[in-house]
Formats: structure tokens, C-alpha cells, sequence
């Protein structure tokens, strides 16, 4: 999946009152394209040195690090007008090769629209401090304290003997076909979500929900959470009409368009596709 990046190395340890060096990492974003730098047929993230108008008085903040090298996120306006930067829409991390380059812009974009969205208490409007020891904003007035936000979502394979259940959304082009997936609401444990937005969906009752595994998706700020479920393939297949457009059961080697193995939705899928699931 996007996050498996070996041998390269992710740390998302908050390092506090980091100074930014000449070869540390910048990330800085215009929308959803994040500036990156082109090394031949190869992208690379740009560093501090790259910019010699960045000093001490830039607003910077420490992320994380690829590779032992500490990353900054950059809100300012940089100067990037040489030939050899390029403002790439982060939608690039579904197809390079040079998955450790996709994968920290991706958790790059998760913090900083998470910095964009609580540039001011939530509680009493002024406006927030980093914290200075931890991953966290806080208000000097009211010292509410904001942690990155994550959001907990399902996705479920539904089996019913040699067959899979498949869904388009109402979002998706290309014929593309995926998983069941939906968002945790208030109170409900994460097998209550996997009933509930199954039967929403796609309106199956659903048995022996079992847990297969996680995967961080930056792009929503979600966590997802796969599950493997069974369903009797003679109930009645009713999509919502809203979200989801069409289902119908798939067997082997006989799949439509679905993600890639990137995602924990393609991964799964892939696995059934082989047996192994």
C-alpha cells in the first residue's frame, strides 16, 4: 500500500523547536499541488538551500522525517520561478514509482490543511500558538488545545462463497468499481459501522465481520478500517441511488475497473482476485 515505503525510512515523531538546516526538506503547497523538484525523469523534494530567501524569519514547521532528514512545512509564498520546479497536483502518488516522495506529500497536505483549518480557536476566536512540545495548536486565551484530526472509516469486502461484492460511487469515472466504505458515527463501535453502512448502501445484512487490516488515508484525513464480512448472495441488492450508483457480485477473473493495490480497497480486492482473501 502507498504507506509501505522500505528501504526508505517515515518517522512521524514531533521533534519540538527544530530549526530548518540547508538540507532539510520543504514541503509547501498551492492548493492541492505541492511543489516539487524535477532531477531528470525523477521528482525530489525540494530542500532549504534551494531557497536562499528562506531565514529565521519564515513561518516554518517541523512535520516529520523521510530518511532521518527533517521535512518543514513552508506557509509563506516561495520564489519557485526556476524551470526545474513544478507545482504537481498530489493526485501523482497514485502512479510514481517513487513512492516515499508520494507518500509524505500526501501526510504534508493531511497536516497542512489541518493547520489551515484551526488557524483560530474553535472555542473563543483568537488566534492559535503551536504547542511547543507536542504535535498540537493551543489558544493562549482559553488554552483549548486542537490535535491533528483523524477520522475513523470502515471498508469491508463482502463475500458470499466464491463472489464479491462490488460498488460504484457516484463520484467514481471510468466504470470503476470498489468497496463499501463509509465514516464511524457517534457511538457506534467500528462492526455497528460496518452493519449500518452496508445495509445504507448496498442493503445487505452482513455476518462474521472480522478485522483484516488499517491504512491511513491522508487525502480525507481518514483511518481506514478493513473488515472482511459474509452475506447471503440471494438477498436483494438495493443501492441508495446517492452515494452509490450501482453493486452487483463479481467472481474470479471476471473483476471491472478497481483501485490499485495502493489502497487497502485494491489490496483486498487483488487478494480475492488471487484466492487469498
Amino acid at each position: 500500500m502507498i504507506q509501505d515505503i522500505n528501504p526508505h525510512r517515515f518517522s512521524n515523531v514531533y521533534l519540538a523547536n527544530q530549526t530548518i538546516n540547508n538540507n532539510d526538506f520543504i514541503l509547501h503547497y498551492r492548493g492541492n499541488s505541492i511543489l516539487l523538484k524535477t532531477k531528470g525523469n525523477e521528482l525530489a523534494l525540494p530542500q532549504k538551500k534551494d531557497f536562499p530567501e528562506l531565514s529565521a524569519e519564515t513561518d516554518f514547521v517541523f512535520l516529520f522525517s523521510l530518511n532521518e532528514v527533517p521535512c518543514f512545512l513552508i506557509r509563506d509564498q516561495l520564489n519557485a520561478g526556476e524551470s526545474q520546479f513544478a507545482y504537481t497536483d498530489i493526485s501523482f502518488f497514485r502512479s510514481t514509482t517513487q513512492r516515499e516522495i508520494g507518500w509524505v506529500s500526501l501526510v504534508g497536505l493531511h497536516l497542512r490543511n489541518w493547520y489551515l483549518q484551526n488557524r483560530f480557536c474553535g472555542t473563543c476566536g483568537i488566534r492559535t500558538q503551536h504547542k511547543p512540545d507536542e504535535r498540537a495548536l493551543v489558544c493562549p486565551a482559553c488554552n483549548t488545545v486542537v490535535y491533528p484530526r483523524i477520522s475513523p472509516a470502515i471498508i469491508v469486502a463482502i463475500r458470499s462463497n466464491d463472489k464479491i461484492l462490488l460498488a460504484r460511487n457516484s463520484n467514481f469515472t471510468g466504470g470503476w468499481y470498489s468497496l463499501v466504505a463509509g465514516y464511524t458515527d457517534v457511538g457506534e463501535t467500528l462492526e455497528e459501522t460496518v452493519r449500518r453502512e452496508v445495509k445504507e448502501e448496498v442493503g445487505l445484512d452482513v455476518r462474521n465481520i472480522r478485522y483484516y487490516k488499517s491504512q491511513p488515508w491522508e487525502l480525507s484525513g481518514s483511518m481506514m478500517i478493513g473488515f472482511i464480512a459474509e452475506a447471503d448472495e440471494n438477498q436483494p441488492v438495493r443501492v441508495d441511488g446517492k452515494e452509490i450508483t450501482a453493486a452487483a457480485w463479481f467472481s474470479r477473473g471476471n473483476l471491472p475497473n478497481h483501485p490499485l493495490s495502493i489502497s487497502i480497497a485494491g489490496e483486498m480486492i487483488e487478494k480475492f482476485e488471487r484466492g487469498e482473501l
